[in-house]
């Protein structure tokens, strides 16, 4: 069998874990050994397509797996639970002013309470939540 099928083998063998574990310095060795066996489909020798095997992989671990790291650490930011109602519109169920109410928020009633104390917001009205305070929504 020639060399370059032994190659794309490793490739692939370094692919299972990658997929298992989801540890990207995995698929930087697969890439590594594709590298190889396309320095042995061309005909190098088994020390080139080790040699080729090694600078590609070390290559990626050095200068990519920091900025995939840096991205995974990053992430998106995905507002969940409270953080996510923040900035959401809701519709007054009852009269909301700075002693309390009722809203209409994502299908769910809650207790509200205006921002300004001042303030007072009739049934239908939309308002915006501003804060959440334990199980009160203060609007505006």
């Amino acid at each position: 069998m020639d060399s370059w099928i032994w190659w794309l083998l490793a490739a692939v063998g370094l692919g299972i874990p990658l997929v298992i574990t989801a540890m990207p310095e995995f698929a930087m060795f697969a890439i590594g050994a594709g590298a190889a066996a396309l320095t042995a489909a061309l005909g190098a020798g088994v020390v080139p397509q080790f040699l080729v095997f090694v600078a590609v992989s070390v290559a990626l671990l050095v200068f990519v797996r920091p900025i995939a790291y840096r991205q995974l650490q990053n992430g998106p930011a995905i507002k969940t639970g409270i953080e996510a109602l923040e900035g959401a519109t809701a519709v007054v169920q009852e009269k909301v002013d700075g002693e309390g109410g009722r809203i209409k928020l994502n299908g769910e009633i809650w207790s509200a309470r205006a921002l300004h104390p001042g303030s007072v917001y009739e049934p239908g009205q939309q308002v915006d939540v501003v804060e959440i305070q334990g199980a009160t929504a203060l609007v505006v």
